[in-house]
């Protein structure tokens, strides 16, 4: 049973890097690099996969000259209970070598079963949803057009989702599946549309559009100090699975 979960977390946490694929990325060693222009920390930063057989310090002082040629940060994204490793000697090291704590954050999982789907939600194309998205939260042009790179280089099956009444958008958010699972991101309401469960009635079209395409367990990630968008989650059956954090340079 533990392998099996474990197995399981594994499988989320390689979908969730192809969901949110990064410009560009490299391997070293068991570790993925990756690079997006400084778009998201996710996108940007260094994730272990499995262990290595090469020193760790020689590791992370490669990794701190390469995104210095890049005029980035150097940032690791180190999870918990993935793969039943804490990565402990990794943290040790970077904390040793003066990068700060981050972002802690919960990756939440549910089996995924018919829903209910909304009249007011519906799939947009990319450049609508785009749009669509940066209205809500403000995002300025520049990184719309990373924003836009990114998610068209998903290979996977992805729904663009809005909720809307008449033309105004109420909330957004994205559906990726892959291999049975389905990933959601990017979900969005519009500050004056909060605490009137639009986020909710998104997220279950998310889920049947998902469960529609094969998909049987659903995962996404939210920031361990977000209690409104837990308390959602867990309402529609989501529990943590892992966690990750991040460990940035100067």
């Amino acid at each position: 049973m533990v392998e099996r979960e474990a197995l399981l977390n594994r499988r989320i946490e390689e979908a969730s890097l192809n969901a949110w694929p990064a410009l560009h990325q490299m391997l070293l060693d068991g570790w993925v690099l990756r690079f997006a222009r400084g778009f998201t920390k996710r996108a940007n930063s260094v994730t272990p996969l499995y262990p290595g057989s090469q020193p760790i310090e020689e590791k992370v002082r490669f990794c701190e000259n390469l995104y210095a040629r890049e005029r980035l940060q150097s940032v690791f994204r180190l999870t918990a209970g993935a793969d039943g490793a804490d990565q402990a000697a990794l943290d040790h090291c970077l904390e040793a070598r003066g990068y700060r704590l981050a972002d802690s954050t919960l990756v939440l999982g549910a089996s995924v079963a018919p829903e209910a789907v909304s009249p007011r939600w519906s799939v947009l194309t990319l450049k609508e949803w785009l749009n669509a998205y940066a209205a809500l939260t403000g995002m300025p042009s520049k990184f719309m057009r990373l924003h836009g790179a990114m998610l068209n280089a998903i290979r996977t099956e992805c729904a663009h989702a809005v909720l809307r009444h008449g033309d105004e958008v109420l909330a957004c958010g994205l559906g990726v599946v892959e291999r049975g699972l389905l990933g959601l991101f990017d979900i969005v309401t519009d500050p004056a549309h909060r605490r009137q469960g639009c986020g909710e009635e998104l997220v279950r079209g998310l889920l049947d559009w998902g469960r529609e395409r094969g998909a049987r367990t659903a995962y996404l990630q939210v920031t361990e100090g977000n209690a409104p968008a837990q308390a959602l989650y867990r309402k529609l059956g989501f529990a943590e699975r892992y966690r990750y954090w991040y460990r940035i340079g100067d």
